[in-house]
């Protein structure tokens, strides 16, 4: 297996400078990641940084919270894509989640799937947050939303991936979906433990060191 290949090279912080994007998708770009994942206000330099390789442009909508207006996340979604995203990793409303809103949560997957046709897209559920039944709910609103992967957390919360969070995502949408483990995944043999637990691509800063 291209460990390479199963790594979003990432830099989400707040005070994050154009120079070290350019760094970053340089970096990818060297080792041969699968994309750098950046915020929005990135993507087109990061698209600029990487033309002429096969690395991907990976962005965050609704992030880290998740509780913008369906409408805003929907917007956002398009603008990324039109700037040249290749995949889109959403923040789910953990709080309509949690108050057994499934509907809303289901609707609002499904509107950001349509928008994205054939690009990826990624349904954060910041499992640190939720309880098992939670997680397994989720997993299942975003399969039947026709999302194409369940990602476990933003990394900007209460805590990041766990091996105990992975198994039961990758339990909860069989072989069909894909799983990512993002946040505290700093080591080569954390990214063996996600990848045994069941994860198909892995979120961290940490991707040269692992590498």
């Amino acid at each position: 297996m291209k460990y390479n290949k199963l790594i979003d090279h990432t830099l989400l912080k707040q005070d994050a400078t154009p120079e070290q994007i350019i760094q970053l998708c340089e970096e990818a770009k060297q080792f041969d990641f699968m994309s750098v994942c950046v915020n929005p206000a990135y993507v087109p330099l990061a698209k600029e940084s990487l033309e002429g390789s096969d690395v991907k442009v990976c962005t965050v909508v609704g992030f880290p919270l998740g509780m913008n207006l369906t409408r805003t996340k929907l917007e956002e979604t398009e603008l990324c894509l039109k700037l040249g995203a290749d995949e889109i990793d959403m923040v789910i409303n953990v709080g309509m989640l949690k108050a057994h809103h499934d509907d809303y949560v289901y609707n609002e997957i499904k509107m950001l799937k349509e928008a994205c046709g054939n690009h990826i897209l990624k349904v954060i559920l910041e499992t640190c947050l939720l309880d098992d039944d939670e997680i397994v709910r989720a997993c299942a609103l975003s399969k039947a939303a026709g999302a194409d992967f369940v990602k476990t957390s933003t990394g900007f919360a209460t805590g990041g991936a766990t091996i105990h969070a992975v198994k039961l995502m990758r339990e909860s949408v069989g072989q069909e979906m894909g799983v990512k483990a993002s946040g505290g995944v700093r080591t080569h043999q954390d990214l063996l433990d996600m990848v045994e637990a069941g994860a198909t691509r892995i979120g961290t800063s940490n991707g040269t060191k692992i590498i």
